[in-house]
């Protein structure tokens, strides 16, 4: 009996393989009809005059290739337009960046109630209040940080540092003390302030916006340099969040200097004094300027002394060394620069504290 699939009359005699057909391995499926590159014509198709049997279909396959390739460039057009649409429309970009405010000084000299004490800078440090205060930017602590509504962590520290190398830059900087530059601390400025800035350096007045003392600490070279390149300081930084696209710094400090006469003293004991700054310094920030690594003043009050009350306490200082005695008795107001929990005095001149003073 023939097989299943076979022929009635069997399998043909002479075919290779005992009677297998040498094709019937061949899978013609349709991915490899659709491989192959000629295309028989169907019978209504033959009928034509001058008809071919058969047809390339590599025409065919072109043109499909060619829309393909036309539509990826339209999908790729689509996209950078969507891009550049939603780039300029885009409702979430940050807001430009705000113009500053002008710096608000306010400068009060203190004036001593008696005669400078005068010793040697190691007398007069470890017998006044700064005996256990840190000596330069050691002195200046970032507070413990965290994020607000609309700063990161990041950018809350950012910021603090910052006010921090202003400080650093304005009062402890040996070149920016004694007059000789003032770059360092003009680096850190906002560009909107520079103007200001460079008014209250060449010409500074006592009108509440053009102090010099009230962005940095300059001592009267001609009349007193550092005796101890070392200054003692101490106190806090703040930070809060005053607007979403603004966050804000306040540094409370206060700063001793040991000082001799520029012209040398007479003596070892007699050499050095100190001289205290009490700074409290305002800070903003917006989110270009903790980008740009520079900071805007919005006010600066400064508590200084021994020096005397009077004109030009605004500009350079002007302290008064060992053993000298203010022509007046100052103001009204005992005043004391180590408290930095209080308000800085608003008053125009006050008198030096005399538990502010080194008791020798």
């Amino acid at each position: 009996m023939a097989g299943r699939g076979d022929p009635p009359e069997g399998t043909p005699e002479g075919l290779p393989g005992g009677g297998e057909d040498e094709y019937r391995s061949v899978v013609f499926d349709e991915a490899f009809v659709r491989a192959a590159r000629l295309q028989e014509f169907s019978a209504q198709e033959r009928m034509g005059e001058y008809a071919q049997p058969v047809r390339s279909r590599a025409s065919r396959e072109g043109r499909t290739g060619s829309r393909q390739a036309v539509l990826l460039v339209l999908l790729i057009l689509l996209a950078f337009g969507t891009a550049i649409y939603l780039g300029v429309r885009n409702p979430y970009l940050p807001p430009a960046d705000q113009r500053a405010e002008p710096l608000r000084t306010t400068v009060v000299p203190l004036a001593p109630q008696g005669a400078v004490p005068g010793g040697s800078p190691e007398q007069l440090f470890s017998h006044s209040p700064v005996a256990e205060y840190r000596t330069g930017a050691a002195g200046i602590n970032l507070p413990v940080v965290g994020r607000t509504s609309h700063f990161a962590e990041s950018q809350v520290v950012s910021a603090l540092s910052i006010a921090k190398d202003y400080l650093v830059a304005s009062s402890l900087d040996p070149d920016v003390l004694s007059g000789s530059s003032v770059r360092s601390v003009r680096l850190l400025l906002d560009p909107d302030q520079l103007a200001q800035f460079d008014r209250s350096v060449e010409s500074p007045a006592d009108d509440g916006r053009h102090a010099l003392a009230g962005w940095l600490v300059r001592f009267d070279p001609r009349q007193a340099v550092l005796a101890e390149p070392t200054t003692r300081v101490q106190g806090t930084l703040r930070f809060e969040e005053s607007a979403p696209d603004t966050l804000d710094v306040t540094a409370d400090h206060t700063y001793t200097y040991a000082l001799r006469p520029a012209t040398g003293g007479v003596g070892p004991v007699a050499a050095a004094s100190l001289f205290t700054v009490h700074r409290v310094v305002h800070f903003r920030f917006d989110r270009e300027d903790l980008r740009m690594h520079r900071t805007e003043l919005v006010a600066s009050t400064v508590e200084a002394g021994p020096q005397a009350c009077g004109p030009g306490s605004t500009g350079i200082l002007k302290p008064l060394l060992a053993g000298a005695r203010a022509p007046e008795g100052g103001g009204p107001a005992v005043t004391d620069p180590y408290a930095t929990t209080r308000p800085a005095a608003p008053s125009l001149c006050g008198a030096l504290a005399p538990s502010a003073q080194p008791s020798l």
